[in-house]
């Protein structure tokens, strides 16, 4: 059975920038194990990525505000969101659609897609996701632009698809104690994330392969953003 995900990791330098991507966060992580990592380092790398995932969906909150939890609503619904992300790994591992709707919940919303079309694309997702071996990091990166372009849960469809990309790198083990901050790479490099955002959801071939491209170098990026890094 062909792999759902194959044609993407065939596309010229997908394979081979996502290869170098983990090699560099393995670097900062120290071949996992041979850095020690900390809650406190797990909950700072959660606030940074609640704070810039709530700038990126419009909050106007800085990251002090997030810390003292006087942010506006935007940044308190991510806040919210990255308190309870990762106890949903292990749903997300066996029920992709039911952790997307508790992350939709957590964001201030219904706990379900806004429409039967966008319904049924997730439940894709979910199947393509369970088929899968692809590496996680370009997972990740379909999980991300699926969620977010297909509007599945309107306004907060940013939020829950930077949390499902997220729980991708936990959940598939790149990043099991959640120190990457790939919400504070996306807001670095903001112009690129949004148009090869928009490239993605036109569903042309060179739209996804840029989406692809660009999702490798947010991921090196989320690894210089980490609280591991000295500043």
């Amino acid at each position: 059975m062909t792999d759902p995900l194959a044609s993407l990791l065939s596309l010229e330098g997908v394979g081979s920038a996502f290869a170098a991507t983990r090699d560099g966060i393995d670097v900062v992580l120290r071949d996992r194990g041979l850095r020690r990592t900390t809650p406190e380092q797990t909950a700072e790398a959660l606030l940074r990525g609640a704070h810039a995932s709530a700038v990126l969906a419009g909050s106007e909150a800085d990251l002090a505000d997030v810390r003292n939890g006087s942010g506006d609503a935007t940044a308190q619904d991510a806040v919210r969101v990255s308190t309870e992300l990762l106890g949903l790994a292990s749903s997300w591992a066996s029920a992709p659609t039911q952790a997307l709707a508790r992350i939709d919940v957590l964001a201030g919303g219904p706990g379900r897609p806004d429409s039967a079309t966008a319904a049924g694309r997730l439940q894709q997702l979910a199947a393509t996701v369970a088929a899968t071996s692809a590496p996680a990091l370009l997972v990740a990166a379909v999980v991300h632009a699926e969620v977010l372009t297909t509007h599945a849960f309107g306004a907060r469809s940013g939020l829950v698809a930077r949390a499902a990309e997220r729980l991708v790198l936990v959940q598939r083990g790149i990043d099991p104690a959640s120190v990457l901050v790939p919400e504070a790479a996306h807001l670095a490099l903001r112009r690129e994330y949004e148009s090869n955002l928009s490239a993605y959801a036109g569903g042309r071939p060179a739209g996804v392969h840029a989406w692809m491209l660009y999702a490798a170098e947010a991921y090196a990026r989320a690894a210089e953003e980490s609280p591991l890094i000295s500043r």
